[in-house]
């Protein structure tokens, strides 16, 4: 059986889901892929694990490194995604890596040629966002691109850890 919880967040709602002892998913409400990978039949239910989500986004959201994450499974990822965001929790609160960096390490891991698009590809389905820190990721001109919950939240989740914004910008949307 798999759980919905909701926290409200100062950037928005927020739907938090379980499969009973770990968090599989975390969404601002409304964003690109919303509830990917969430069974349809789900009931909402009040878990320790939400709780401990809660309280982890609580000191996020207050400015502050919340230290180590709440149980997530990203089981039914494929190994590639779950590499990908497993790199994603080792950046440091307060700091940003490029998508190109992540491929890099990739390369050296396997051997293997991995594309920035690649890794981007599997950071916009991150079904865990501000735990798992997509938001960190940035382009290597500074671009601020790639955000499912929209670039506007990725500019706040930034500025709330400190990071420095001035060497950073939203591209232009064109059409």
């Amino acid at each position: 059986m798999h759980y919905i919880g909701k926290y409200e967040s100062p950037l928005g709602g927020i739907t938090l889901a379980s499969d009973g002892k770990s968090l599989t998913g975390l969404w601002f409400d409304g964003q690109k892929y919303f509830a990917d990978g969430l069974p349809k039949e789900h009931t909402k239910k009040n878990l320790p694990v939400f709780e401990q989500a809660a309280k982890w986004l609580d000191i996020y959201f207050s400015g502050r490194d919340p230290g180590p994450v709440p149980p997530i499974s990203t089981v039914d990822a494929s190994p590639f995604r779950r590499r990908v965001w497993e790199i994603l929790l080792e950046i440091p609160f307060g700091q940003t890596t490029t998508y190109g960096n992540i491929a890099k390490l990739m390369e050296r891991e396997t051997g293997k040629r991995v594309s920035a698009q690649a890794v981007g590809g599997a950071i916009g389905r991150n079904r865990i966002s501000v735990i798992i820190p997509c938001h960190r990721v940035v382009g290597t001109n500074g671009s601020l691109t790639g955000y499912a919950g929209g670039t506007d939240k990725k500019f706040a989740l930034l500025k709330n850890e400190g990071v420095d914004m001035s060497r950073f910008f939203v591209p232009e949307r064109r059409g």
